[in-house]
């Protein structure tokens, strides 16, 4: 695993290549659109895809907290896609083993389940969060209307980069813009919204098990 460190905002940002930052000066594990239970609710509406997904992009946050060990995982938004499932049964099973690690979420659209379930999941929620003026929200923020610097999600950013042959790929992305920050969708279930970003935009795409600026 290639990961980078970016120093932005005088902090330093570790760009994973399982599409994850740690901020270390926090030690902070950053995830965006987990969308657990996506699987399970397209299964439920008869529609095939494959099992397992949840439990899969789970371990691999298990690999994270393994490698950083994180005081605490910030997710920026949708870490469950829909209502009640199997999956949020399995997510309060895996929590368990890290007690010790405080998880907070900062409310996506995605995000509809009853207090009461974050609360016995041991998950803190809140609509945004500031820490060290740096602002996480789930929606990106308009960049000429910023208040302070903030990372966010929801888009399943990406770019296309252009290799030997005409060949042109998708790829998805780190994108640190003036004001605003926005992570790649952490879940291997998602989309991806291409970006456009300005010449003095850094972009980190995530190719294989390597993270690579490409802007």
């Amino acid at each position: 695993m290639e990961e980078v460190i970016y120093r932005h905002q005088d902090q330093t940002w570790h760009l994973s290549p399982h599409k994850a930052i740690f901020w270390q000066e926090e030690q902070a594990l950053i995830v965006s659109d987990l969308h657990l239970g996506k699987g399970t609710h397209f299964r439920k509406a008869g529609i095939a895809v494959p099992a397992n997904i949840g439990q899969n992009d789970l371990y691999r946050l298990q690999v994270l907290i393994t490698i950083y060990n994180p005081l605490q995982i910030i997710i920026v938004g949708d870490m469950f896609h829909s209502r009640e499932n199997n999956d949020v049964a399995y997510f309060k099973l895996w929590r368990q083993q890290f007690a010790n690690i405080r998880f907070k979420l900062v409310k996506g659209n995605h995000d509809i389940l009853p207090a009461a379930v974050y609360e016995s999941l041991n998950v803190e929620v809140s609509d945004t969060l500031c820490i060290r003026d740096i602002h996480f929200m789930h929606e990106p923020c308009d960049e000429s209307d910023a208040q302070g610097y903030t990372f966010s999600g929801h888009l399943h950013p990406g770019v296309v980069v252009a290799g030997a042959g005409r060949q042109r790929l998708r790829l998805p992305c780190f994108y640190f813009g003036k004001h605003c920050s926005i992570l790649p969708a952490f879940g291997r279930f998602t989309g991806l919204a291409t970006l456009e970003p300005a010449l003095d935009e850094a972009v980190f795409v995530i190719a294989e098990n390597s993270v690579l600026k490409v802007n």
